[in-house]
This record gives C-alpha cells, structure tokens and sequence, in this order.
C-alpha cells in the first residue's frame, strides 16, 4: 500500500525544503524522513542554500555562540551581586567611592569628577554627602554635549537624578561636529560634578587611597629605579 506521506515528503524534497521544514509541514519525525528520503538527490543550489540556512540557524538561533555567551555571562554577574553584603559597611562605602574617584576625578586642583553614566555620578554625589557631609544643593555642575542635543533637557535630567538644582548648573561646553563614528551614544551627555573648597578633602581622598595602596610601595621604588631610563625619554615636539 502506498504511503500518501512518504510520497508527499519526496515531493517536498526535491523542491529543496529541508528535514525541519518538511517534518513541520507533515508531522512526520526527521528520523523517518531520514529514511524515507535517503535517495532524493538535491541540485548544487539547493545543497549549497540548505548550508547557508543551517549556518543563520546556528548564527541567530538560541544555541548561537552569542547567545550562550550572553546567558553565560549573565549568570556571572548575578552569582557574583550574591556575593555582596548589604547594607555596605561604612568603611567599604567610603573607600569604593575613594576608588572610582581615583580613576575617574580630578587629580589635581579642584575636588570633581567627571563621567557620562548615572550609576556612577549618582553614587558619586551620595558619596559627597555621606563621606564629606556636603548636601546636593551644595554642589555645582557643568555639562559636556553634542549640538544637536537638548541642553535644557539634559540639564533637566541630571537635576533629577542627583538634586543638584539647575542654578547651580554652570556654562555647558558644546563639542563641535566631527565626522568621525562614534561608537557609544552619550545620551546625557558627560556632566562635572564639583565640590566647592574641596581641595583639602580631595588630598583626603588621596591619603586614603596611598594608605590602602602603601603595601606595594617598596616594589614600586625598586622597580622605578631599575627602570630610571625611561624618564629620560624626551617628549615628542610637534613640528606642525
């Protein structure tokens, strides 16, 4: 008796549609179309777009190498949030802050730092408050931004999130156009947030983070004076 599925599933076959598409079609698992099929030669141009499709199906699909790494890396992340207590202890508050300002405030001068992104500058300004007692309304604040971005809005924004109010938001620096891609989007632009007479709790900032750092001092100098040479070099001079 003939088989009206295995006859359909040929047909279907040599139109070039793959096992997946045809088992879907027909409810027919892949093992039998496996063996049903076994004969059914495709042309060179169907081989070679049934390759290219397995290939996007591998790229895209959930299995994808990118997907695994994103679900991977996800789970890195929140196993690692577990590992932290909360509240913070005062102590590991006042020196993650001293840490972020050492790589990201100003290093002389002024008592300021400057960044793009909320977290961050959020975390800055209760910093300021919590460490140095100096409330919100106390700091001043000053914007980075493109030209075809809304300085009112921007300002808006970042009043908002740290309640320093628009008054104390000084001139905006306005970049000029450039032609080259940028790879990141600045959506909020880049804000300075500064403490006024903040020089001495800045050299604060800096005794605090020398102190945590005074263990590898002995290594420093030793390394620095076997390497003395290279302060030697001379700067480049800009013949242009």
């Amino acid at each position: 008796m003939k088989n009206p599925l295995k006859f359909k599933a040929i047909e279907l076959r040599k139109t070039g549609l793959s096992y997946g598409e045809i088992a879907k079609k027909l409810g027919v698992s892949k093992s039998t179309l496996s063996y049903w099929l076994k004969d059914v030669e495709l042309t060179d141009k169907q081989r070679k777009k049934l390759y290219t499709n397995n290939i996007l199906i591998l790229t895209k699909g959930p299995q994808s190498q990118k997907e695994r790494r994103k679900r991977e890396v996800d789970k890195i992340i929140k196993e690692a949030e577990k590992e932290i207590e909360f509240p913070l202890s005062k102590e590991t508050f006042r020196l993650f802050g001293a840490a972020l300002y050492w790589a990201e405030g100003k290093k002389s001068g002024s008592f300021e730092i400057t960044n793009s992104d909320p977290n961050l500058i959020i975390f800055i300004v209760k910093w300021f408050k919590e460490v140095f007692e100096v409330a919100p309304n106390k700091l001043t604040a000053c914007l980075n931004i493109y030209p075809q971005q809304n300085e009112r809005k921007i300002k808006k924004f970042w009043s908002d999130l740290t309640n320093i109010p628009i008054e104390n938001f000084g001139k905006s620096y306005i970049k000029p156009l450039s032609k080259n891609y940028k790879t990141n989007n600045l959506y909020y632009g880049t804000i300075k947030v500064r403490v006024q007479k903040g020089t001495d709790m800045r050299l604060k900032t800096y005794g605090w983070i020398r102190a945590v750092l005074k263990e590898f001092n002995e290594k420093i100098n030793t390394t620095e004076k076997k390497w003395v040479s290279l302060k030697e070099t001379h700067r480049p001079i800009n013949i242009y």
